[in-house]
């Protein structure tokens, strides 16, 4: 797919990747093979209608295409940019096993794209269809958290015609989806548009609604919502627990991330939130989140950065795409390498890290070899930011104002595959339930949900 050039897009936040021309997504369309038994749909977690919409592609009928995924995806434009499609859809196509496989992900975001163009029309018109032959419920919904998973279970349950409530504790929507993924790689104005087009089937989104602050799940259940769907993700960040992580200049990956975002650190002094970079940065992990604060931290000025991780690049959790980009970008990968300690200068500031050097063991529970200092590997890396991007917890200002709401070991709600919790009438998913996890995950999550709130308010 054609971008951006590396040495023209560190300089800026434009989206990186610009996406198929019709005349390519057709030729790649009519590489579909339209397999009798379709593995691909298998390895979607939303069960969009992949061989259904491809199909329309490669018959140039683009407006069936947008239909068909809009069946089953209620955020295809963000889906084509963010989902991890060569591990899930897109390992399952039979092409795959000779050649490359059918680009189902940049299909997707060609259709949605495309359909946006439209100025909306057609999903004005999609809305007015699926909502018109659905008869009102009469039944109030709740939604807590406005990401991926709240707003995929907020659309399933408006199209079955229930009256849907969402509360979001930031001032906009889309979680993780605003503040955590950077613009070049999700344009926020893409979400905001498919949270318009949600809002169209007549999802009432409240921001600024904290829960376990502003309400709690008790008080909405007297307010007469009948079911509650929690999709609060996981916004609390870990940390390493090595010494000198309160210096000036570390960071979590969220706080980094938010701020440029969010509330648009990257458009400074335009926007009023200055965010500091820093010259030499250091970024502590390898998932998306690492990379995407790594590659922001570059845009931001930054002169040099790395990521540093324990493991080799082949055990890197970030998608390859995301690790490609990088790479190109100029980001160091500083691998086998682990810090014990953050160093600070006299005046509370970092001036580098004390670390260790590792090789590769036996695998873990995880089936990832296991990294193993050496002795007397240690060495000082110099770097003037800290940016730790080890993965993120539950939030627990919901769960500890609910009682009766069953954990797991790590603070995560516990419920089964339909997101039924503990609570009668009260159901979770997304990061909240599995701990940090990918966007599409989150969002099948909020399907199955649905589908089981729907049949609990059926029988009562």
């Amino acid at each position: 797919m054609p971008c951006q050039a590396p040495e023209e897009r560190i300089r800026n936040f434009r989206e990186v990747a610009l996406g198929y021309t019709e005349e390519q997504a057709v030729l790649e369309a009519q590489r579909c093979l339209q397999c009798k038994k379709p593995k691909c749909r298998d390895g979607c977690p939303v069960e969009v209608l992949i061989p259904e919409f491809i199909q329309a592609v490669a018959e140039r009928n683009f407006a069936e295409a947008a239909a068909q995924l809009k069946e089953k995806n209620a955020l295809p434009a963000v889906c084509g940019r963010v989902c991890p499609q060569e591990s899930q859809c897109e390992s399952k196509c039979i092409i795959g096993i000779k050649s490359e496989p059918v680009a189902i992900g940049r299909l997707e975001r060609f259709v949605a794209d495309w359909e946006m163009a439209q100025e909306g029309q057609m999903a004005k018109e999609k809305c007015t269809s699926a909502t018109s032959t659905v008869s009102p419920k009469g039944k109030k919904v709740a939604i807590i958290g406005a990401g991926p998973a709240g707003l995929t279970c907020a659309a399933d349950m408006a199209r079955l015609g229930y009256d849907v409530t969402v509360f979001e504790a930031l001032h906009v929507a889309g979680g993780v989806l605003m503040y955590g993924i950077p613009e070049f790689r999700l344009p926020k104005a893409i979400v905001e548009k498919e949270i318009n087009t949600l809002c169209q089937l007549g999802v009432n989104v409240q921001v600024n609604m904290v829960g376990g602050k502003t309400f709690t799940v008790e008080e909405l259940q007297q307010k007469g919502y009948e079911a509650i769907f929690i999709g609060t993700g996981a916004g609390l960040p870990n940390f390493m627990g090595i010494p000198g992580e309160n210096f000036c200049g570390v960071f979590a990956a969220n706080e980094f991330l938010t701020r440029t975002n969010l509330m648009k650190g990257y458009d400074f002094p335009n926007a009023l939130t200055p965010v500091r970079a820093g010259s030499k940065v250091a970024v502590l992990g390898a998932g998306n989140v690492a990379m995407d604060a790594a590659r922001t931290a570059l845009r931001l000025g930054a002169e040099e950065v790395s990521i540093v991780y324990r493991r080799s690049e082949k055990e890197m959790p970030a998608r390859a795409e995301e690790i490609e980009h990088a790479h190109e970008e100029g980001v160091q990968f500083k691998v086998l390498t682990n810090p014990v300690e953050i160093v600070g200068d006299e005046q509370g500031w970092v001036k580098g890290m004390r670390c260790l050097r590792y090789e590769l063991g036996e695998p873990d529970e995880s089936g990832r070899r296991r990294p193993v200092a050496i002795d007397g590997s240690e060495f000082f890396m110099e770097v003037d930011t800290v940016i730790v991007a080890i993965g993120q917890g539950p939030n627990p200002l919901v769960t500890q104002s609910t009682p009766g709401l069953e954990l797991n070991r790590k603070g995560t709600i516990y419920a089964d595959e339909e997101g039924r919790t503990s609570l009668e009438g009260v159901f979770a998913g997304g990061d909240i339930v599995t701990g940090a996890a990918t966007v599409i995950l989150a969002m099948g999550a909020g399907k199955k949900a649905a589908r089981a709130m729907d049949q609990y308010l059926q029988s009562k």
